[in-house]
């Protein structure tokens, strides 16, 4: 799961696991935004600097302490963040882009909605990227006990420090700090608020899970609703495929033919329960990332496969010229393939297991998907199991998922519960008790199963977007928005105008 402002990057089938994060992306690594002015992959903006101004696109470095939490511990690194004060008038507010699992994108220093919001209210805008993710390298790889560095509570302690730091080196400590992320970054700017109220004044954060749970079957429920939304035919279409598929996974000599149909790397081999899992979500990957991210208008991060939306999956399942539900599933996942310029598909777990399990900045999984799993297996959960009977995939239970926090980082099931449960101890859940914090949500977005989607206070309030997908407000506007699209980002802007004149 990659932030909603990271670099997006895509690979062949692996590290599935990440795939879906909320910020994540078909490139396998993506998750959420923060909203503190601050999204997820988006960073913050502050008052005028005391220095020679440099292109909003030019990377800067932040010095950290490794362990905030640990006064005997001083070692220190250097961390990235970008800066655009082309806005900024003079006692106008700061805004702090919050990064996320994945690199931090520069392109968000140009476009997006904040920078809207920032030009309306003078604002000077930061982003900083999260610790372990892109070029922002605390430690000398990528091992398990270096990753024990790697949560949301450093990377709040993160935001802290560079707030506390700018605003006295840049003369702006008096001036109002607006947190804004996207997905995973969307919880942490919401958290930022909670956490550090008299850092930070005000925080959106769009789709944003804020309730840890190590089961998610919701995720595939929603998606199956999303697919209904365009025909309600479409989810039955890939159920039909779908459990198809699962029948002939257990007879070997279909092998052979499933190799040729999907264009498989090497011929099919399924030795054990999570070969087949792991096969089966590759495959179902195709629609959960179109759901999660149908429509979004991300054309300017360079991202690739905007065009493939939930229509063209639903309008390729229903193509009887194709062949039966299964033959359309196999062209759904041919036009993936040739969409992302995928030469042939990897199923292997051990490749995945290998890539995963590669300790090394520059490993195949180095871009944010070993990292963001192990966020996954030691703070939040999140497995998008096939559990549920109110969804259109099969065969990756819950068991599959957790397994994979021992193998990639020696996690007990047990612990993976114990830290579920702390996180929402620790961030309480649904019941936030802060102000000042928006939380948008769009209805097609799976991700908002786990979201605040109904006013919990006038100080808490809720924008849940009626046909828009994950981040949806945060991307620049366009002619052919809809309409509640550009209502609730009008009904955003609103709110943070007023809370900054309180």
């Amino acid at each position: 799961m990659t932030d909603c402002t990271s670099h997006m990057l895509v690979f062949p089938t692996s590290v599935n696991m990440a795939l879906h994060a909320p910020g994540f992306v078909f490139c396998k690594f993506t998750f959420l935004f923060a909203f503190l002015l601050v999204v997820e992959g988006r960073f913050k903006g502050f008052g005028r600097f005391n220095e020679i101004h440099k292109p909003a696109s030019d990377e800067q470095w932040f010095m950290q302490k490794l362990d905030h939490f640990n006064g005997a511990d001083d070692r220190m690194w250097k961390q990235r963040y970008f800066v655009n004060d082309a806005f900024y008038k003079p006692g106008g507010p700061v805004f702090l882009m919050i990064g996320g699992e994945g690199p931090a994108n520069p392109a968000w220093m140009q476009h997006g909605t904040w920078l809207t919001y920032a030009e309306k209210l003078g604002a000077i805008c930061f982003m900083l990227e999260h610790r372990f993710y892109g070029k922002s390298h605390p430690t000398v790889d990528l091992s398990t006990e270096n990753l024990r560095f790697l949560s949301s509570r450093q990377a709040l302690a993160d935001l802290a420090h560079f707030r506390t730091v700018m605003g006295e080196t840049k003369g702006l400590v008096n001036m109002k700090w607006v947190a804004f992320g996207g997905s995973y970054p969307g919880s942490l700017a919401a958290w930022f608020r909670l956490k550090y109220p008299h850092l930070v004044h005000a925080s959106a954060a769009t789709s944003a899970p804020i309730h840890a749970t190590v089961n998610f079957p919701e995720y595939l429920e929603v998606v199956g609703r999303s697919l209904a939304s365009e025909s309600t035919e479409c989810p039955l279409l890939v159920k039909k495929a779908s459990d198809t598929l699962v029948e002939r996974l257990n007879d070997p000599t279909t092998y052979e033919n499933i190799t040729k149909d999907f264009n498989l790397c090497s011929k099919l081999q399924i030795q054990t329960q999570t070969d087949s899992a792991y096969f089966l979500e590759t495959l179902a990957g195709n629609f959960m990332d179109v759901v999660q991210y149908n429509e979004d208008k991300r054309d300017f991060e360079g991202i690739v496969g905007g065009n493939i939306t939930i229509k063209v999956l639903c309008g390729v399942m229903s193509d009887t010229s194709l062949g039966d539900p299964y033959a359309r599933y196999v062209a759904v996942a041919r036009l993936m393939m040739d969409t992302f310029s995928m030469k042939c598909l990897d199923v292997s777990f051990n490749n995945n297991l290998r890539d995963m399990t590669n300790t090394s900045w520059d490993g195949p999984a180095a871009g944010g998907g070993r990292q963001w799993v192990y966020q996954t297996c030691t703070e939040f959960g999140f497995y998008q199991s096939t559990d549920s009977p109110n969804q259109p995939f099969s065969g990756f239970p819950l068991e599959y998922h957790v397994k994979q926090c021992v193998d990639y980082y020696n996690v007990s099931v047990e612990q993976l519960a114990e830290a579920v449960a702390e996180t929402n101890e620790y961030y309480s859940s649904y019941d936030i008790h802060s102000t000042k914090i928006v939380f948008p949500n769009g209805s097609i977005d799976p991700w908002h199963a786990l979201g605040i989607t109904q006013d919990i206070s006038d100080e808490l309030p809720a924008v849940f977007i009626k046909g828009t997908a994950h981040c949806a407000n945060m991307y620049p506007a366009s002619a052919d928005d809809l309409l509640q699209l550009t209502l609730a980002r009008d009904q955003i802007f609103l709110h943070l105008q007023k809370w900054l004149k309180e």
